[in-house]
This record gives structure tokens, sequence and C-alpha cells, in this order.
């Protein structure tokens, strides 16, 4: 596995039997028996890979079973950055030497440089694991595929590629960040099925369900980062925490794009700078919302990244640096609606969350969830891929990585630009 975290594990005696509902036996006259339990038991360790959900960064959650005559014998998962790494957890929780001809499944590529923690094919080797199964390829460049040719030169078979896409989709911040040296950027929006995300008075609660909603907090909770303009905070006043029952309130860090303070004018200030998670609340600037109010958010404890711009509009791209110079691996961008467009003017959105509710507006004064652009063809629309769909209730979610067009006309008259 690609970088380090304390692990956690536990023993299971998890049978291929339980997972396929019908004797082993009889399922490996099939010819596609090996196939379908070897997915069987990699969704095994993809769930235990999400025990760590959000726990792992700038490292990726990675999960590993071992298998032996049809069952789980020991599983283990990455839990925190510093700590041993899956595989290593699950060898650790079978606490004996492995039987011969044992399976090792992996969500991500084992590591085969030492690193903080040892490199994963020694420990693979060293205990005697016969065959290996692997999700998603390392994402790193200069170690894509080494892991495997380490293991193979060792005499261990390998299978790779099983689940590939679940096993990346768990960990989209770690390889945006490993690829692209830069946080993922992701955008969030409700919206009804003629796109709208209000009434024309402004009403929006609620637009989507409960369990919906509830999703939004679960990606909430993955990314390092929240983001919201200071209309959404002066409309709103939202908390921006991560709130799920029977866990405790947890806060990450949350921008505030507000390019001329408009926030911080009113004697009663919003929560997010006045509240006990305020320590963690950066506002997002220019000098043109003056240094009194700078000090007012600094004399609450509210950070402040102030950035050189000739007009309120923050440089997103400045912005985007910012948060890598700051190991902030991923932001999760919940609106408003103008601040949403102009990160996709500027091409700053990476990925995108779209909830639709089966709800029609059908007014041309309800408060659309996007402008500023201005698509007169069909080829410069933004579009996404790696799609994937989700049911929440009545609900759907669609989201995808970002792909801009070649060429993207901005409507020059389309708004006031970020941090309004």
């Amino acid at each position: 596995m690609a970088g380090g975290a304390e692990g956690n594990a536990q023993r299971s005696t998890f049978s291929a039997e339980r997972l396929s509902g019908e004797p082993l036996a009889a399922r490996s006259r099939l010819p596609e028996d090996k196939r379908l339990l070897d997915e069987r038991f990699m969704r095994r360790a993809v769930e235990l890979a999400r025990s760590a959900w959000g726990m792992t960064h700038p490292n990726p959650m990675v999960g590993a079973v071992i298998v032996e005559d049809g069952e789980i014998v020991a599983e283990g998962f990455h839990a925190m950055d510093g700590g041993p790494h899956a595989e290593r957890v699950a060898l650790a929780a079978l606490g004996r030497k492995p039987k011969p001809r044992a399976t090792l499944y992996v969500t991500l590529e084992p590591c085969s440089t030492p690193g903080r923690t040892g490199a994963c094919c020694d420990a693979i080797k060293e205990a005697g694991i016969s065959r290996v199964v692997v999700g998603a390829t390392d994402p790193f460049e200069e170690h894509a595929g080494n892991g495997f040719a380490v293991l193979r030169e060792a005499g261990v078979e390998v299978v790779s590629g099983v689940l590939a896409g679940d096993c990346a989709d768990l960990n989209l911040i770690f390889n945006h960040w490993i690829t692209k040296r830069g946080p993922l950027i992701a955008a969030k929006s409700a919206v009804t099925l003629d796109g709208k995300i209000a009434t024309r008075t402004g009403e929006s609660k609620w637009i989507t369900g409960e369990l919906a909603r509830a999703d939004v907090m679960r990606w909430r909770r993955l990314f390092p980062a929240i983001a919201v303009g200071a209309g959404t905070v002066m409309k709103d006043n939202p908390k921006l925490t991560v709130r799920v029952e029977g866990a405790e309130e947890w806060c990450p860090w949350r921008f505030v794009f507000d390019g001329l303070l408009r926030s911080v004018v009113d004697r009663a200030l919003p929560q997010v700078f006045t509240d006990e998670f305020r320590e963690r609340t950066i506002v997002v600037t220019t000098p043109h919302g003056g240094l009194g109010y700078v000090r007012k958010l600094r004399d609450q404890g509210v950070q402040v990244w102030t950035f050189p711009s000739a007009t309120q509009r923050v440089p997103l791209g400045d912005f985007r640096k910012k948060c890598a110079e700051e190991k902030i691996t991923g932001v999760y961008l919940e609106g408003g609606a103008q601040l949403v467009s102009e990160f996709l003017q500027e091409r700053q959105v990476d990925y995108y969350f779209m909830y639709r509710a089966p709800v029609l507006l059908g007014d041309e004064r309800a408060k659309a969830g996007f402008s500023g652009l201005r698509t007169e063809k069909i080829e410069q629309a933004v579009r996404l891929a790696d799609v994937r769909h989700e049911v929440f209730g009545d609900d759907q979610l669609m989201r995808g990585r970002v792909v801009y067009p070649q060429k993207m006309q901005v409507d020059e008259n389309g708004g006031r630009g970020a941090g309004g």
C-alpha cells in the first residue's frame, strides 16, 4: 500500500459460501468461479477500507483480507497516517504462518519501497503468501506496477485489476493529489428536475430528502476542507461541520470566500467565526476587504488568507496553490451558486456531485444552479466522466470527474466574481 498509517484489524470467518449463497463445491464447477470469488472477497476489502473514511489523509484508504480454504481468516485496514499498512495489519491479525495456498486480497497495489513502515511486498514474501489479488494500481507513476513485479519475481501469483474501478473510487482525493500534485476540488449541488436550487423567493429547504442530505454529510466527512461563499454564510449561517448520529461532531477546515469581507460587517458574526471550531475557519479574501475586518477576524481566532487581486475576485488558481502548500488535499465546495459558477468558469472544479430531486419548479425566475457560461454548441458543454449513479430514497446522485471543453466561453456579464 502507498503511504502509511496506524492500522486496525479483526479476525473473521467470512466464508465464500456465505458470500455466494450457495455451496462452495457447487460453485467450483463454474468456469468463472475464481473471478467471482475474487470479486466477493475484494468487496469485503473495500468495505474494510471505508472503515477509515476521511481519516487517512494524505494517505489512501486501503483494506486487506487473508483467505484460506475459501474463508476469510484475518482482516486489516489502514486507519491513519503514520502507522502500519493494511497488509501488515492483516498479517499481524492472523498471528501465525499462512497456509501454503493462502490468498491476500488488497484494494491497492502493495508498496515496494520501505517508506516509514517498511515495504509491504517484503512482509508478504516473508509471510509466505502464495497468491495476491489487487484492486487498483499505485497511482505514483514511478511506482506503478513495481509491487506486482517484485512479488512475481519472488514466485507469488499476482492478479490485478479486480474491482479496479471501485478500489480507485475509494481514493479520489489521494489519486488526484498524487497525479496532479494538488488538491481535489469537488463541487456539490442539490437541484430540481429543471436544475433549480431555490425558488424565486430563495427558499431551498429542502429540495432533497433526508437520505440524500445524510450522504452529503458522509462526503463532507471525507474531505479535509469545505468551502462556501459569503452569501451562503450571511443567508444561512451554516455550521459546516459533520453531524452523524452516534458519532462525535467533526469539523473540517472551513473556507469562507469573501472578497470584500461582507460577512464581517455586522456586529453579530456568523457562527463559523465564533463557535468552538472557529480556529478551523479560514476566510479567503482580497486586499479590498479592509485591514480592520481582517484584524477583527484574527482577534476571534479565525485565519485569513489574503490574495493580491485587482478586483474583489479571489484568484482561484492561487487559492489552489495555497492549499497544496498547506497540504490540504481536498476541498468540498458546497456553494452557493455564484461561487460554484466562478470555480467552473475558471476550470477549477475537478469533480462534481449532483443530487437531483423529483421536484419541478417550472419557474424561469427560480434560482439556477449555474451561471456565467456562454454555451452555444453542445461540444462547448462541460461534461462528467467516470460517472457513478446512486439512489437515496426518491433522489438521485450523479457524480464524476469534470471534463472541460477545449473552448469554453465565459459570459463577461455573468456575475460579480468569486468571493462575493
